[in-house]
Order: C-alpha cells, then structure tokens, then sequence
C-alpha cells in the first residue's frame, strides 16, 4: 500500500470478514494510526484481536443497519473500507429484505456518516452479481453501488469520495468453493458441483485488497473500479484441486442453487462503453447527467455498440494446468498440500 495510509485512522466494515483481515494486517504492517473494525460478531473480533495483538487495531460491535453505530464509528476516520454485506445466495433469497436492508439501507448509512464525519474517501465492495442480477443478493448490490454512485450525483461539491470496486469470486474467502472442495477430499468424499461448464472469475484475496488501495488512490467522485481477471470453469477448478491432492475423488454435479448464473460479467458493454481502459484496471465513470438529458433520447450513443459484456464466457479462460498454477500460488493451498505431505513442485 502507498504511504497516504501511514498516520491515518481507517475504517473497516464488515471487518471480521476474510477481507477485513487481510486489510486489516495490511494498513497495520503500513503504519496506519488506528485500524478500527465494526461488525456485529464480537466472537469473531475477540479472536481477530488476539491474532493480531495490536493496539492500534480498535474494535467496534456494531451493524451498519443502525446509523448511530455507524456515525460511533466513523468519528475522525479519514478512510473507509465498505465489506460490511449480505452475500450468500441461497440466504438472500429466502430473505430478500434482509439483504436491502443490510447491502442497500447499510451503505446508505456508511456513506451518510462519512460524508458527516468528513472523511476523505470511501470505496465500497461490490460483486460480479450485482451485473445483470437474477438474485436478491445481486439486485441488492446492485443498489448498494446507485447508492454510492448517488452521493456526487446529489452533492457535487462533496468533499468526501465515494467509489466503489466490483470483482467475482475471491479465491479461499470464508464460504468460497476452494475449502469446500479440500474439506470434502479431506473427508474422503467426491467433490460435488452444480454445473461442470459453470464459469466464475478468479482473484486472490491480495488482489482484492489490490483493487480496493488502486480505487482509493485513483478514484474521481463515483467511479467504479473493475480489475481484469481471468475464468475457468467449476469442473476444471474441481479436477484441478483432485489432482494436484493426488487424489482418486470424483466430480459429482448436484444441480445449481437458488439464483445461480451460469456465467457472471464484471461489466456491460453499456459501461464499457464510457469506461476507461488502466491496464489492469477499468474505470467506469459515473453517468453524471443531470435531470434535463431529453437530448440523449434524441441522438443516442453511437458507441456503445461497439463492446461487449466483460463476462467470464467470453475472456480468456484459464486451461486446467493453468488453474493449478493458480491454486499453487495460494498460500492457503500450499499450506495444506504441506500438511497433507504432498510435494509442492510446479503443476504439469
């Protein structure tokens, strides 16, 4: 991370997450004042806390349901992490207001509070699902991000910045499909998918963390940051991970869950067509029309024809040795191949 986190005091919501504690250790080990983690789990913070044995990491209970936690929290932060989120599938379905209630009316609290408490910038996490939803989980991302992009459509003399960064799968994140896989071989059992041909992208939790520091030293008021990555599809990334566990498990297909895609984008053509290419990274810039656009019905966009959907059926997609060598370069992975007792070389 760059030196501008050395002497701050950063919020991190959601912070006993998977990618809260990898921020967090992060800023620590970067000189951050204060890192201050709010979530509701106090069982999860006081294990956090005696993993990372820092006083500069202060912890909050709270939901960012509740303003009044929020604004507790925010008080003389300069940075904010968003994580804080609704993000199983299944869960959303069943209890879709749940999900707006936390991803939608809890971002709209986050960014609230910021703005009060003066804070510099805000990145907000996002998904892959929130593009093109078919779930509730995605639907109510999906408003999560128009909450953020809201902020300078509504104040555009805001001195707080609120972006956000949108990417799919991270790899080896509570309740991701990497553990599930080993934990099943660990078991003895054959590893079960819901669709071979299913496609995801693929990030580490670095490059998450990544993504969020680039948004934080790039982001203009409502942009939105996409990281390049590449896919592979379910059944090569289960066969990948029975291989390289030297194991004789088989793949079983059960059936896609509640909602599932087939396929998921990380951006539409519509978005790409105003977005900026960084390498890397793309910048979508917010659509900062204002209310008086009969203009743009009248004459169109003669571009946006020209991009397609930046999905994982259509980028490049990853062979099965390539997915090995991904999963190689986990140090979750690596570290249970050691205890299983399996050498470590380079995939085939």
């Amino acid at each position: 991370m760059s030196d501008k986190y050395s002497d701050k005091q950063i919020l991190v919501t959601g912070g006993t997450g998977s990618f809260g504690q990898t921020v967090a250790r992060k800023l620590l080990a970067e000189g951050a004042a204060e890192v201050r983690i709010l979530s509701r789990d106090e069982e999860k913070q006081d294990r956090m806390r005696h993993d990372l044995r820092d006083s500069r990491a202060r912890f909050y209970v709270g939901d960012i349901r509740d303003l009044q936690s929020v604004e507790r929290a925010m008080k003389d932060i300069d940075y904010v992490f968003h994580a804080a989120a609704l993000k199983q599938v299944p869960s959303c379905e069943f209890f879709p207001l749940e999900a707006v209630r936390t991803n939608v009316l809890g971002t709209e609290n986050v960014v609230r509070a910021a703005d009060a408490a003066g804070v510099a910038s805000v990145v907000c996490l996002s998904t892959d699902k929130a593009v093109y939803p078919v779930n509730a989980m995605g639907m109510s991302k999906a408003l999560s991000e128009k909450v953020a992009q809201s902020h300078g459509l509504n104040n555009p003399h805001a001195t707080t910045i609120v972006s956000a960064v949108r990417y799919g799968n991270v790899m080896y994140s509570r309740g991701s499909v990497i553990p599930l896989f080993i934990g099943q071989l660990k078991a003895g059992r054959d590893l079960t998918v819901t669709d071979v041909g299913m496609t995801r992208f693929m990030m580490s939790l670095a490059q998450s963390v990544d993504l969020v520091e680039f948004a934080f030293t790039n982001a203009n008021q409502g942009d939105l940051f996409i990281r390049k990555a590449p896919a592979c599809t379910i059944g090569d990334l289960a066969q990948a991970v029975i291989e390289l566990f030297e194991s004789d498990a088989r793949v079983t297909v059960i059936g896609t869950r509640h909602a599932e895609k087939r396929s998921e984008a990380l951006a539409t053509r519509e978005e790409l067509a105003r977005a900026s290419d960084m390498g890397d990274y793309f910048r979508i810039r917010a659509d900062n029309r204002d209310l008086n656009y009969g203009i743009y019905f009248e004459d169109g966009d003669p571009h946006q024809n020209e991009y397609a959907d930046y999905d994982s059926h259509t980028v490049d997609r990853m062979s099965l040795d390539e997915v090995k060598q991904m999963l190689l370069g986990l140090p979750e992975v690596r570290a249970e191949l050691a205890a299983a007792g399996i050498r470590q070389g380079t995939a085939a």
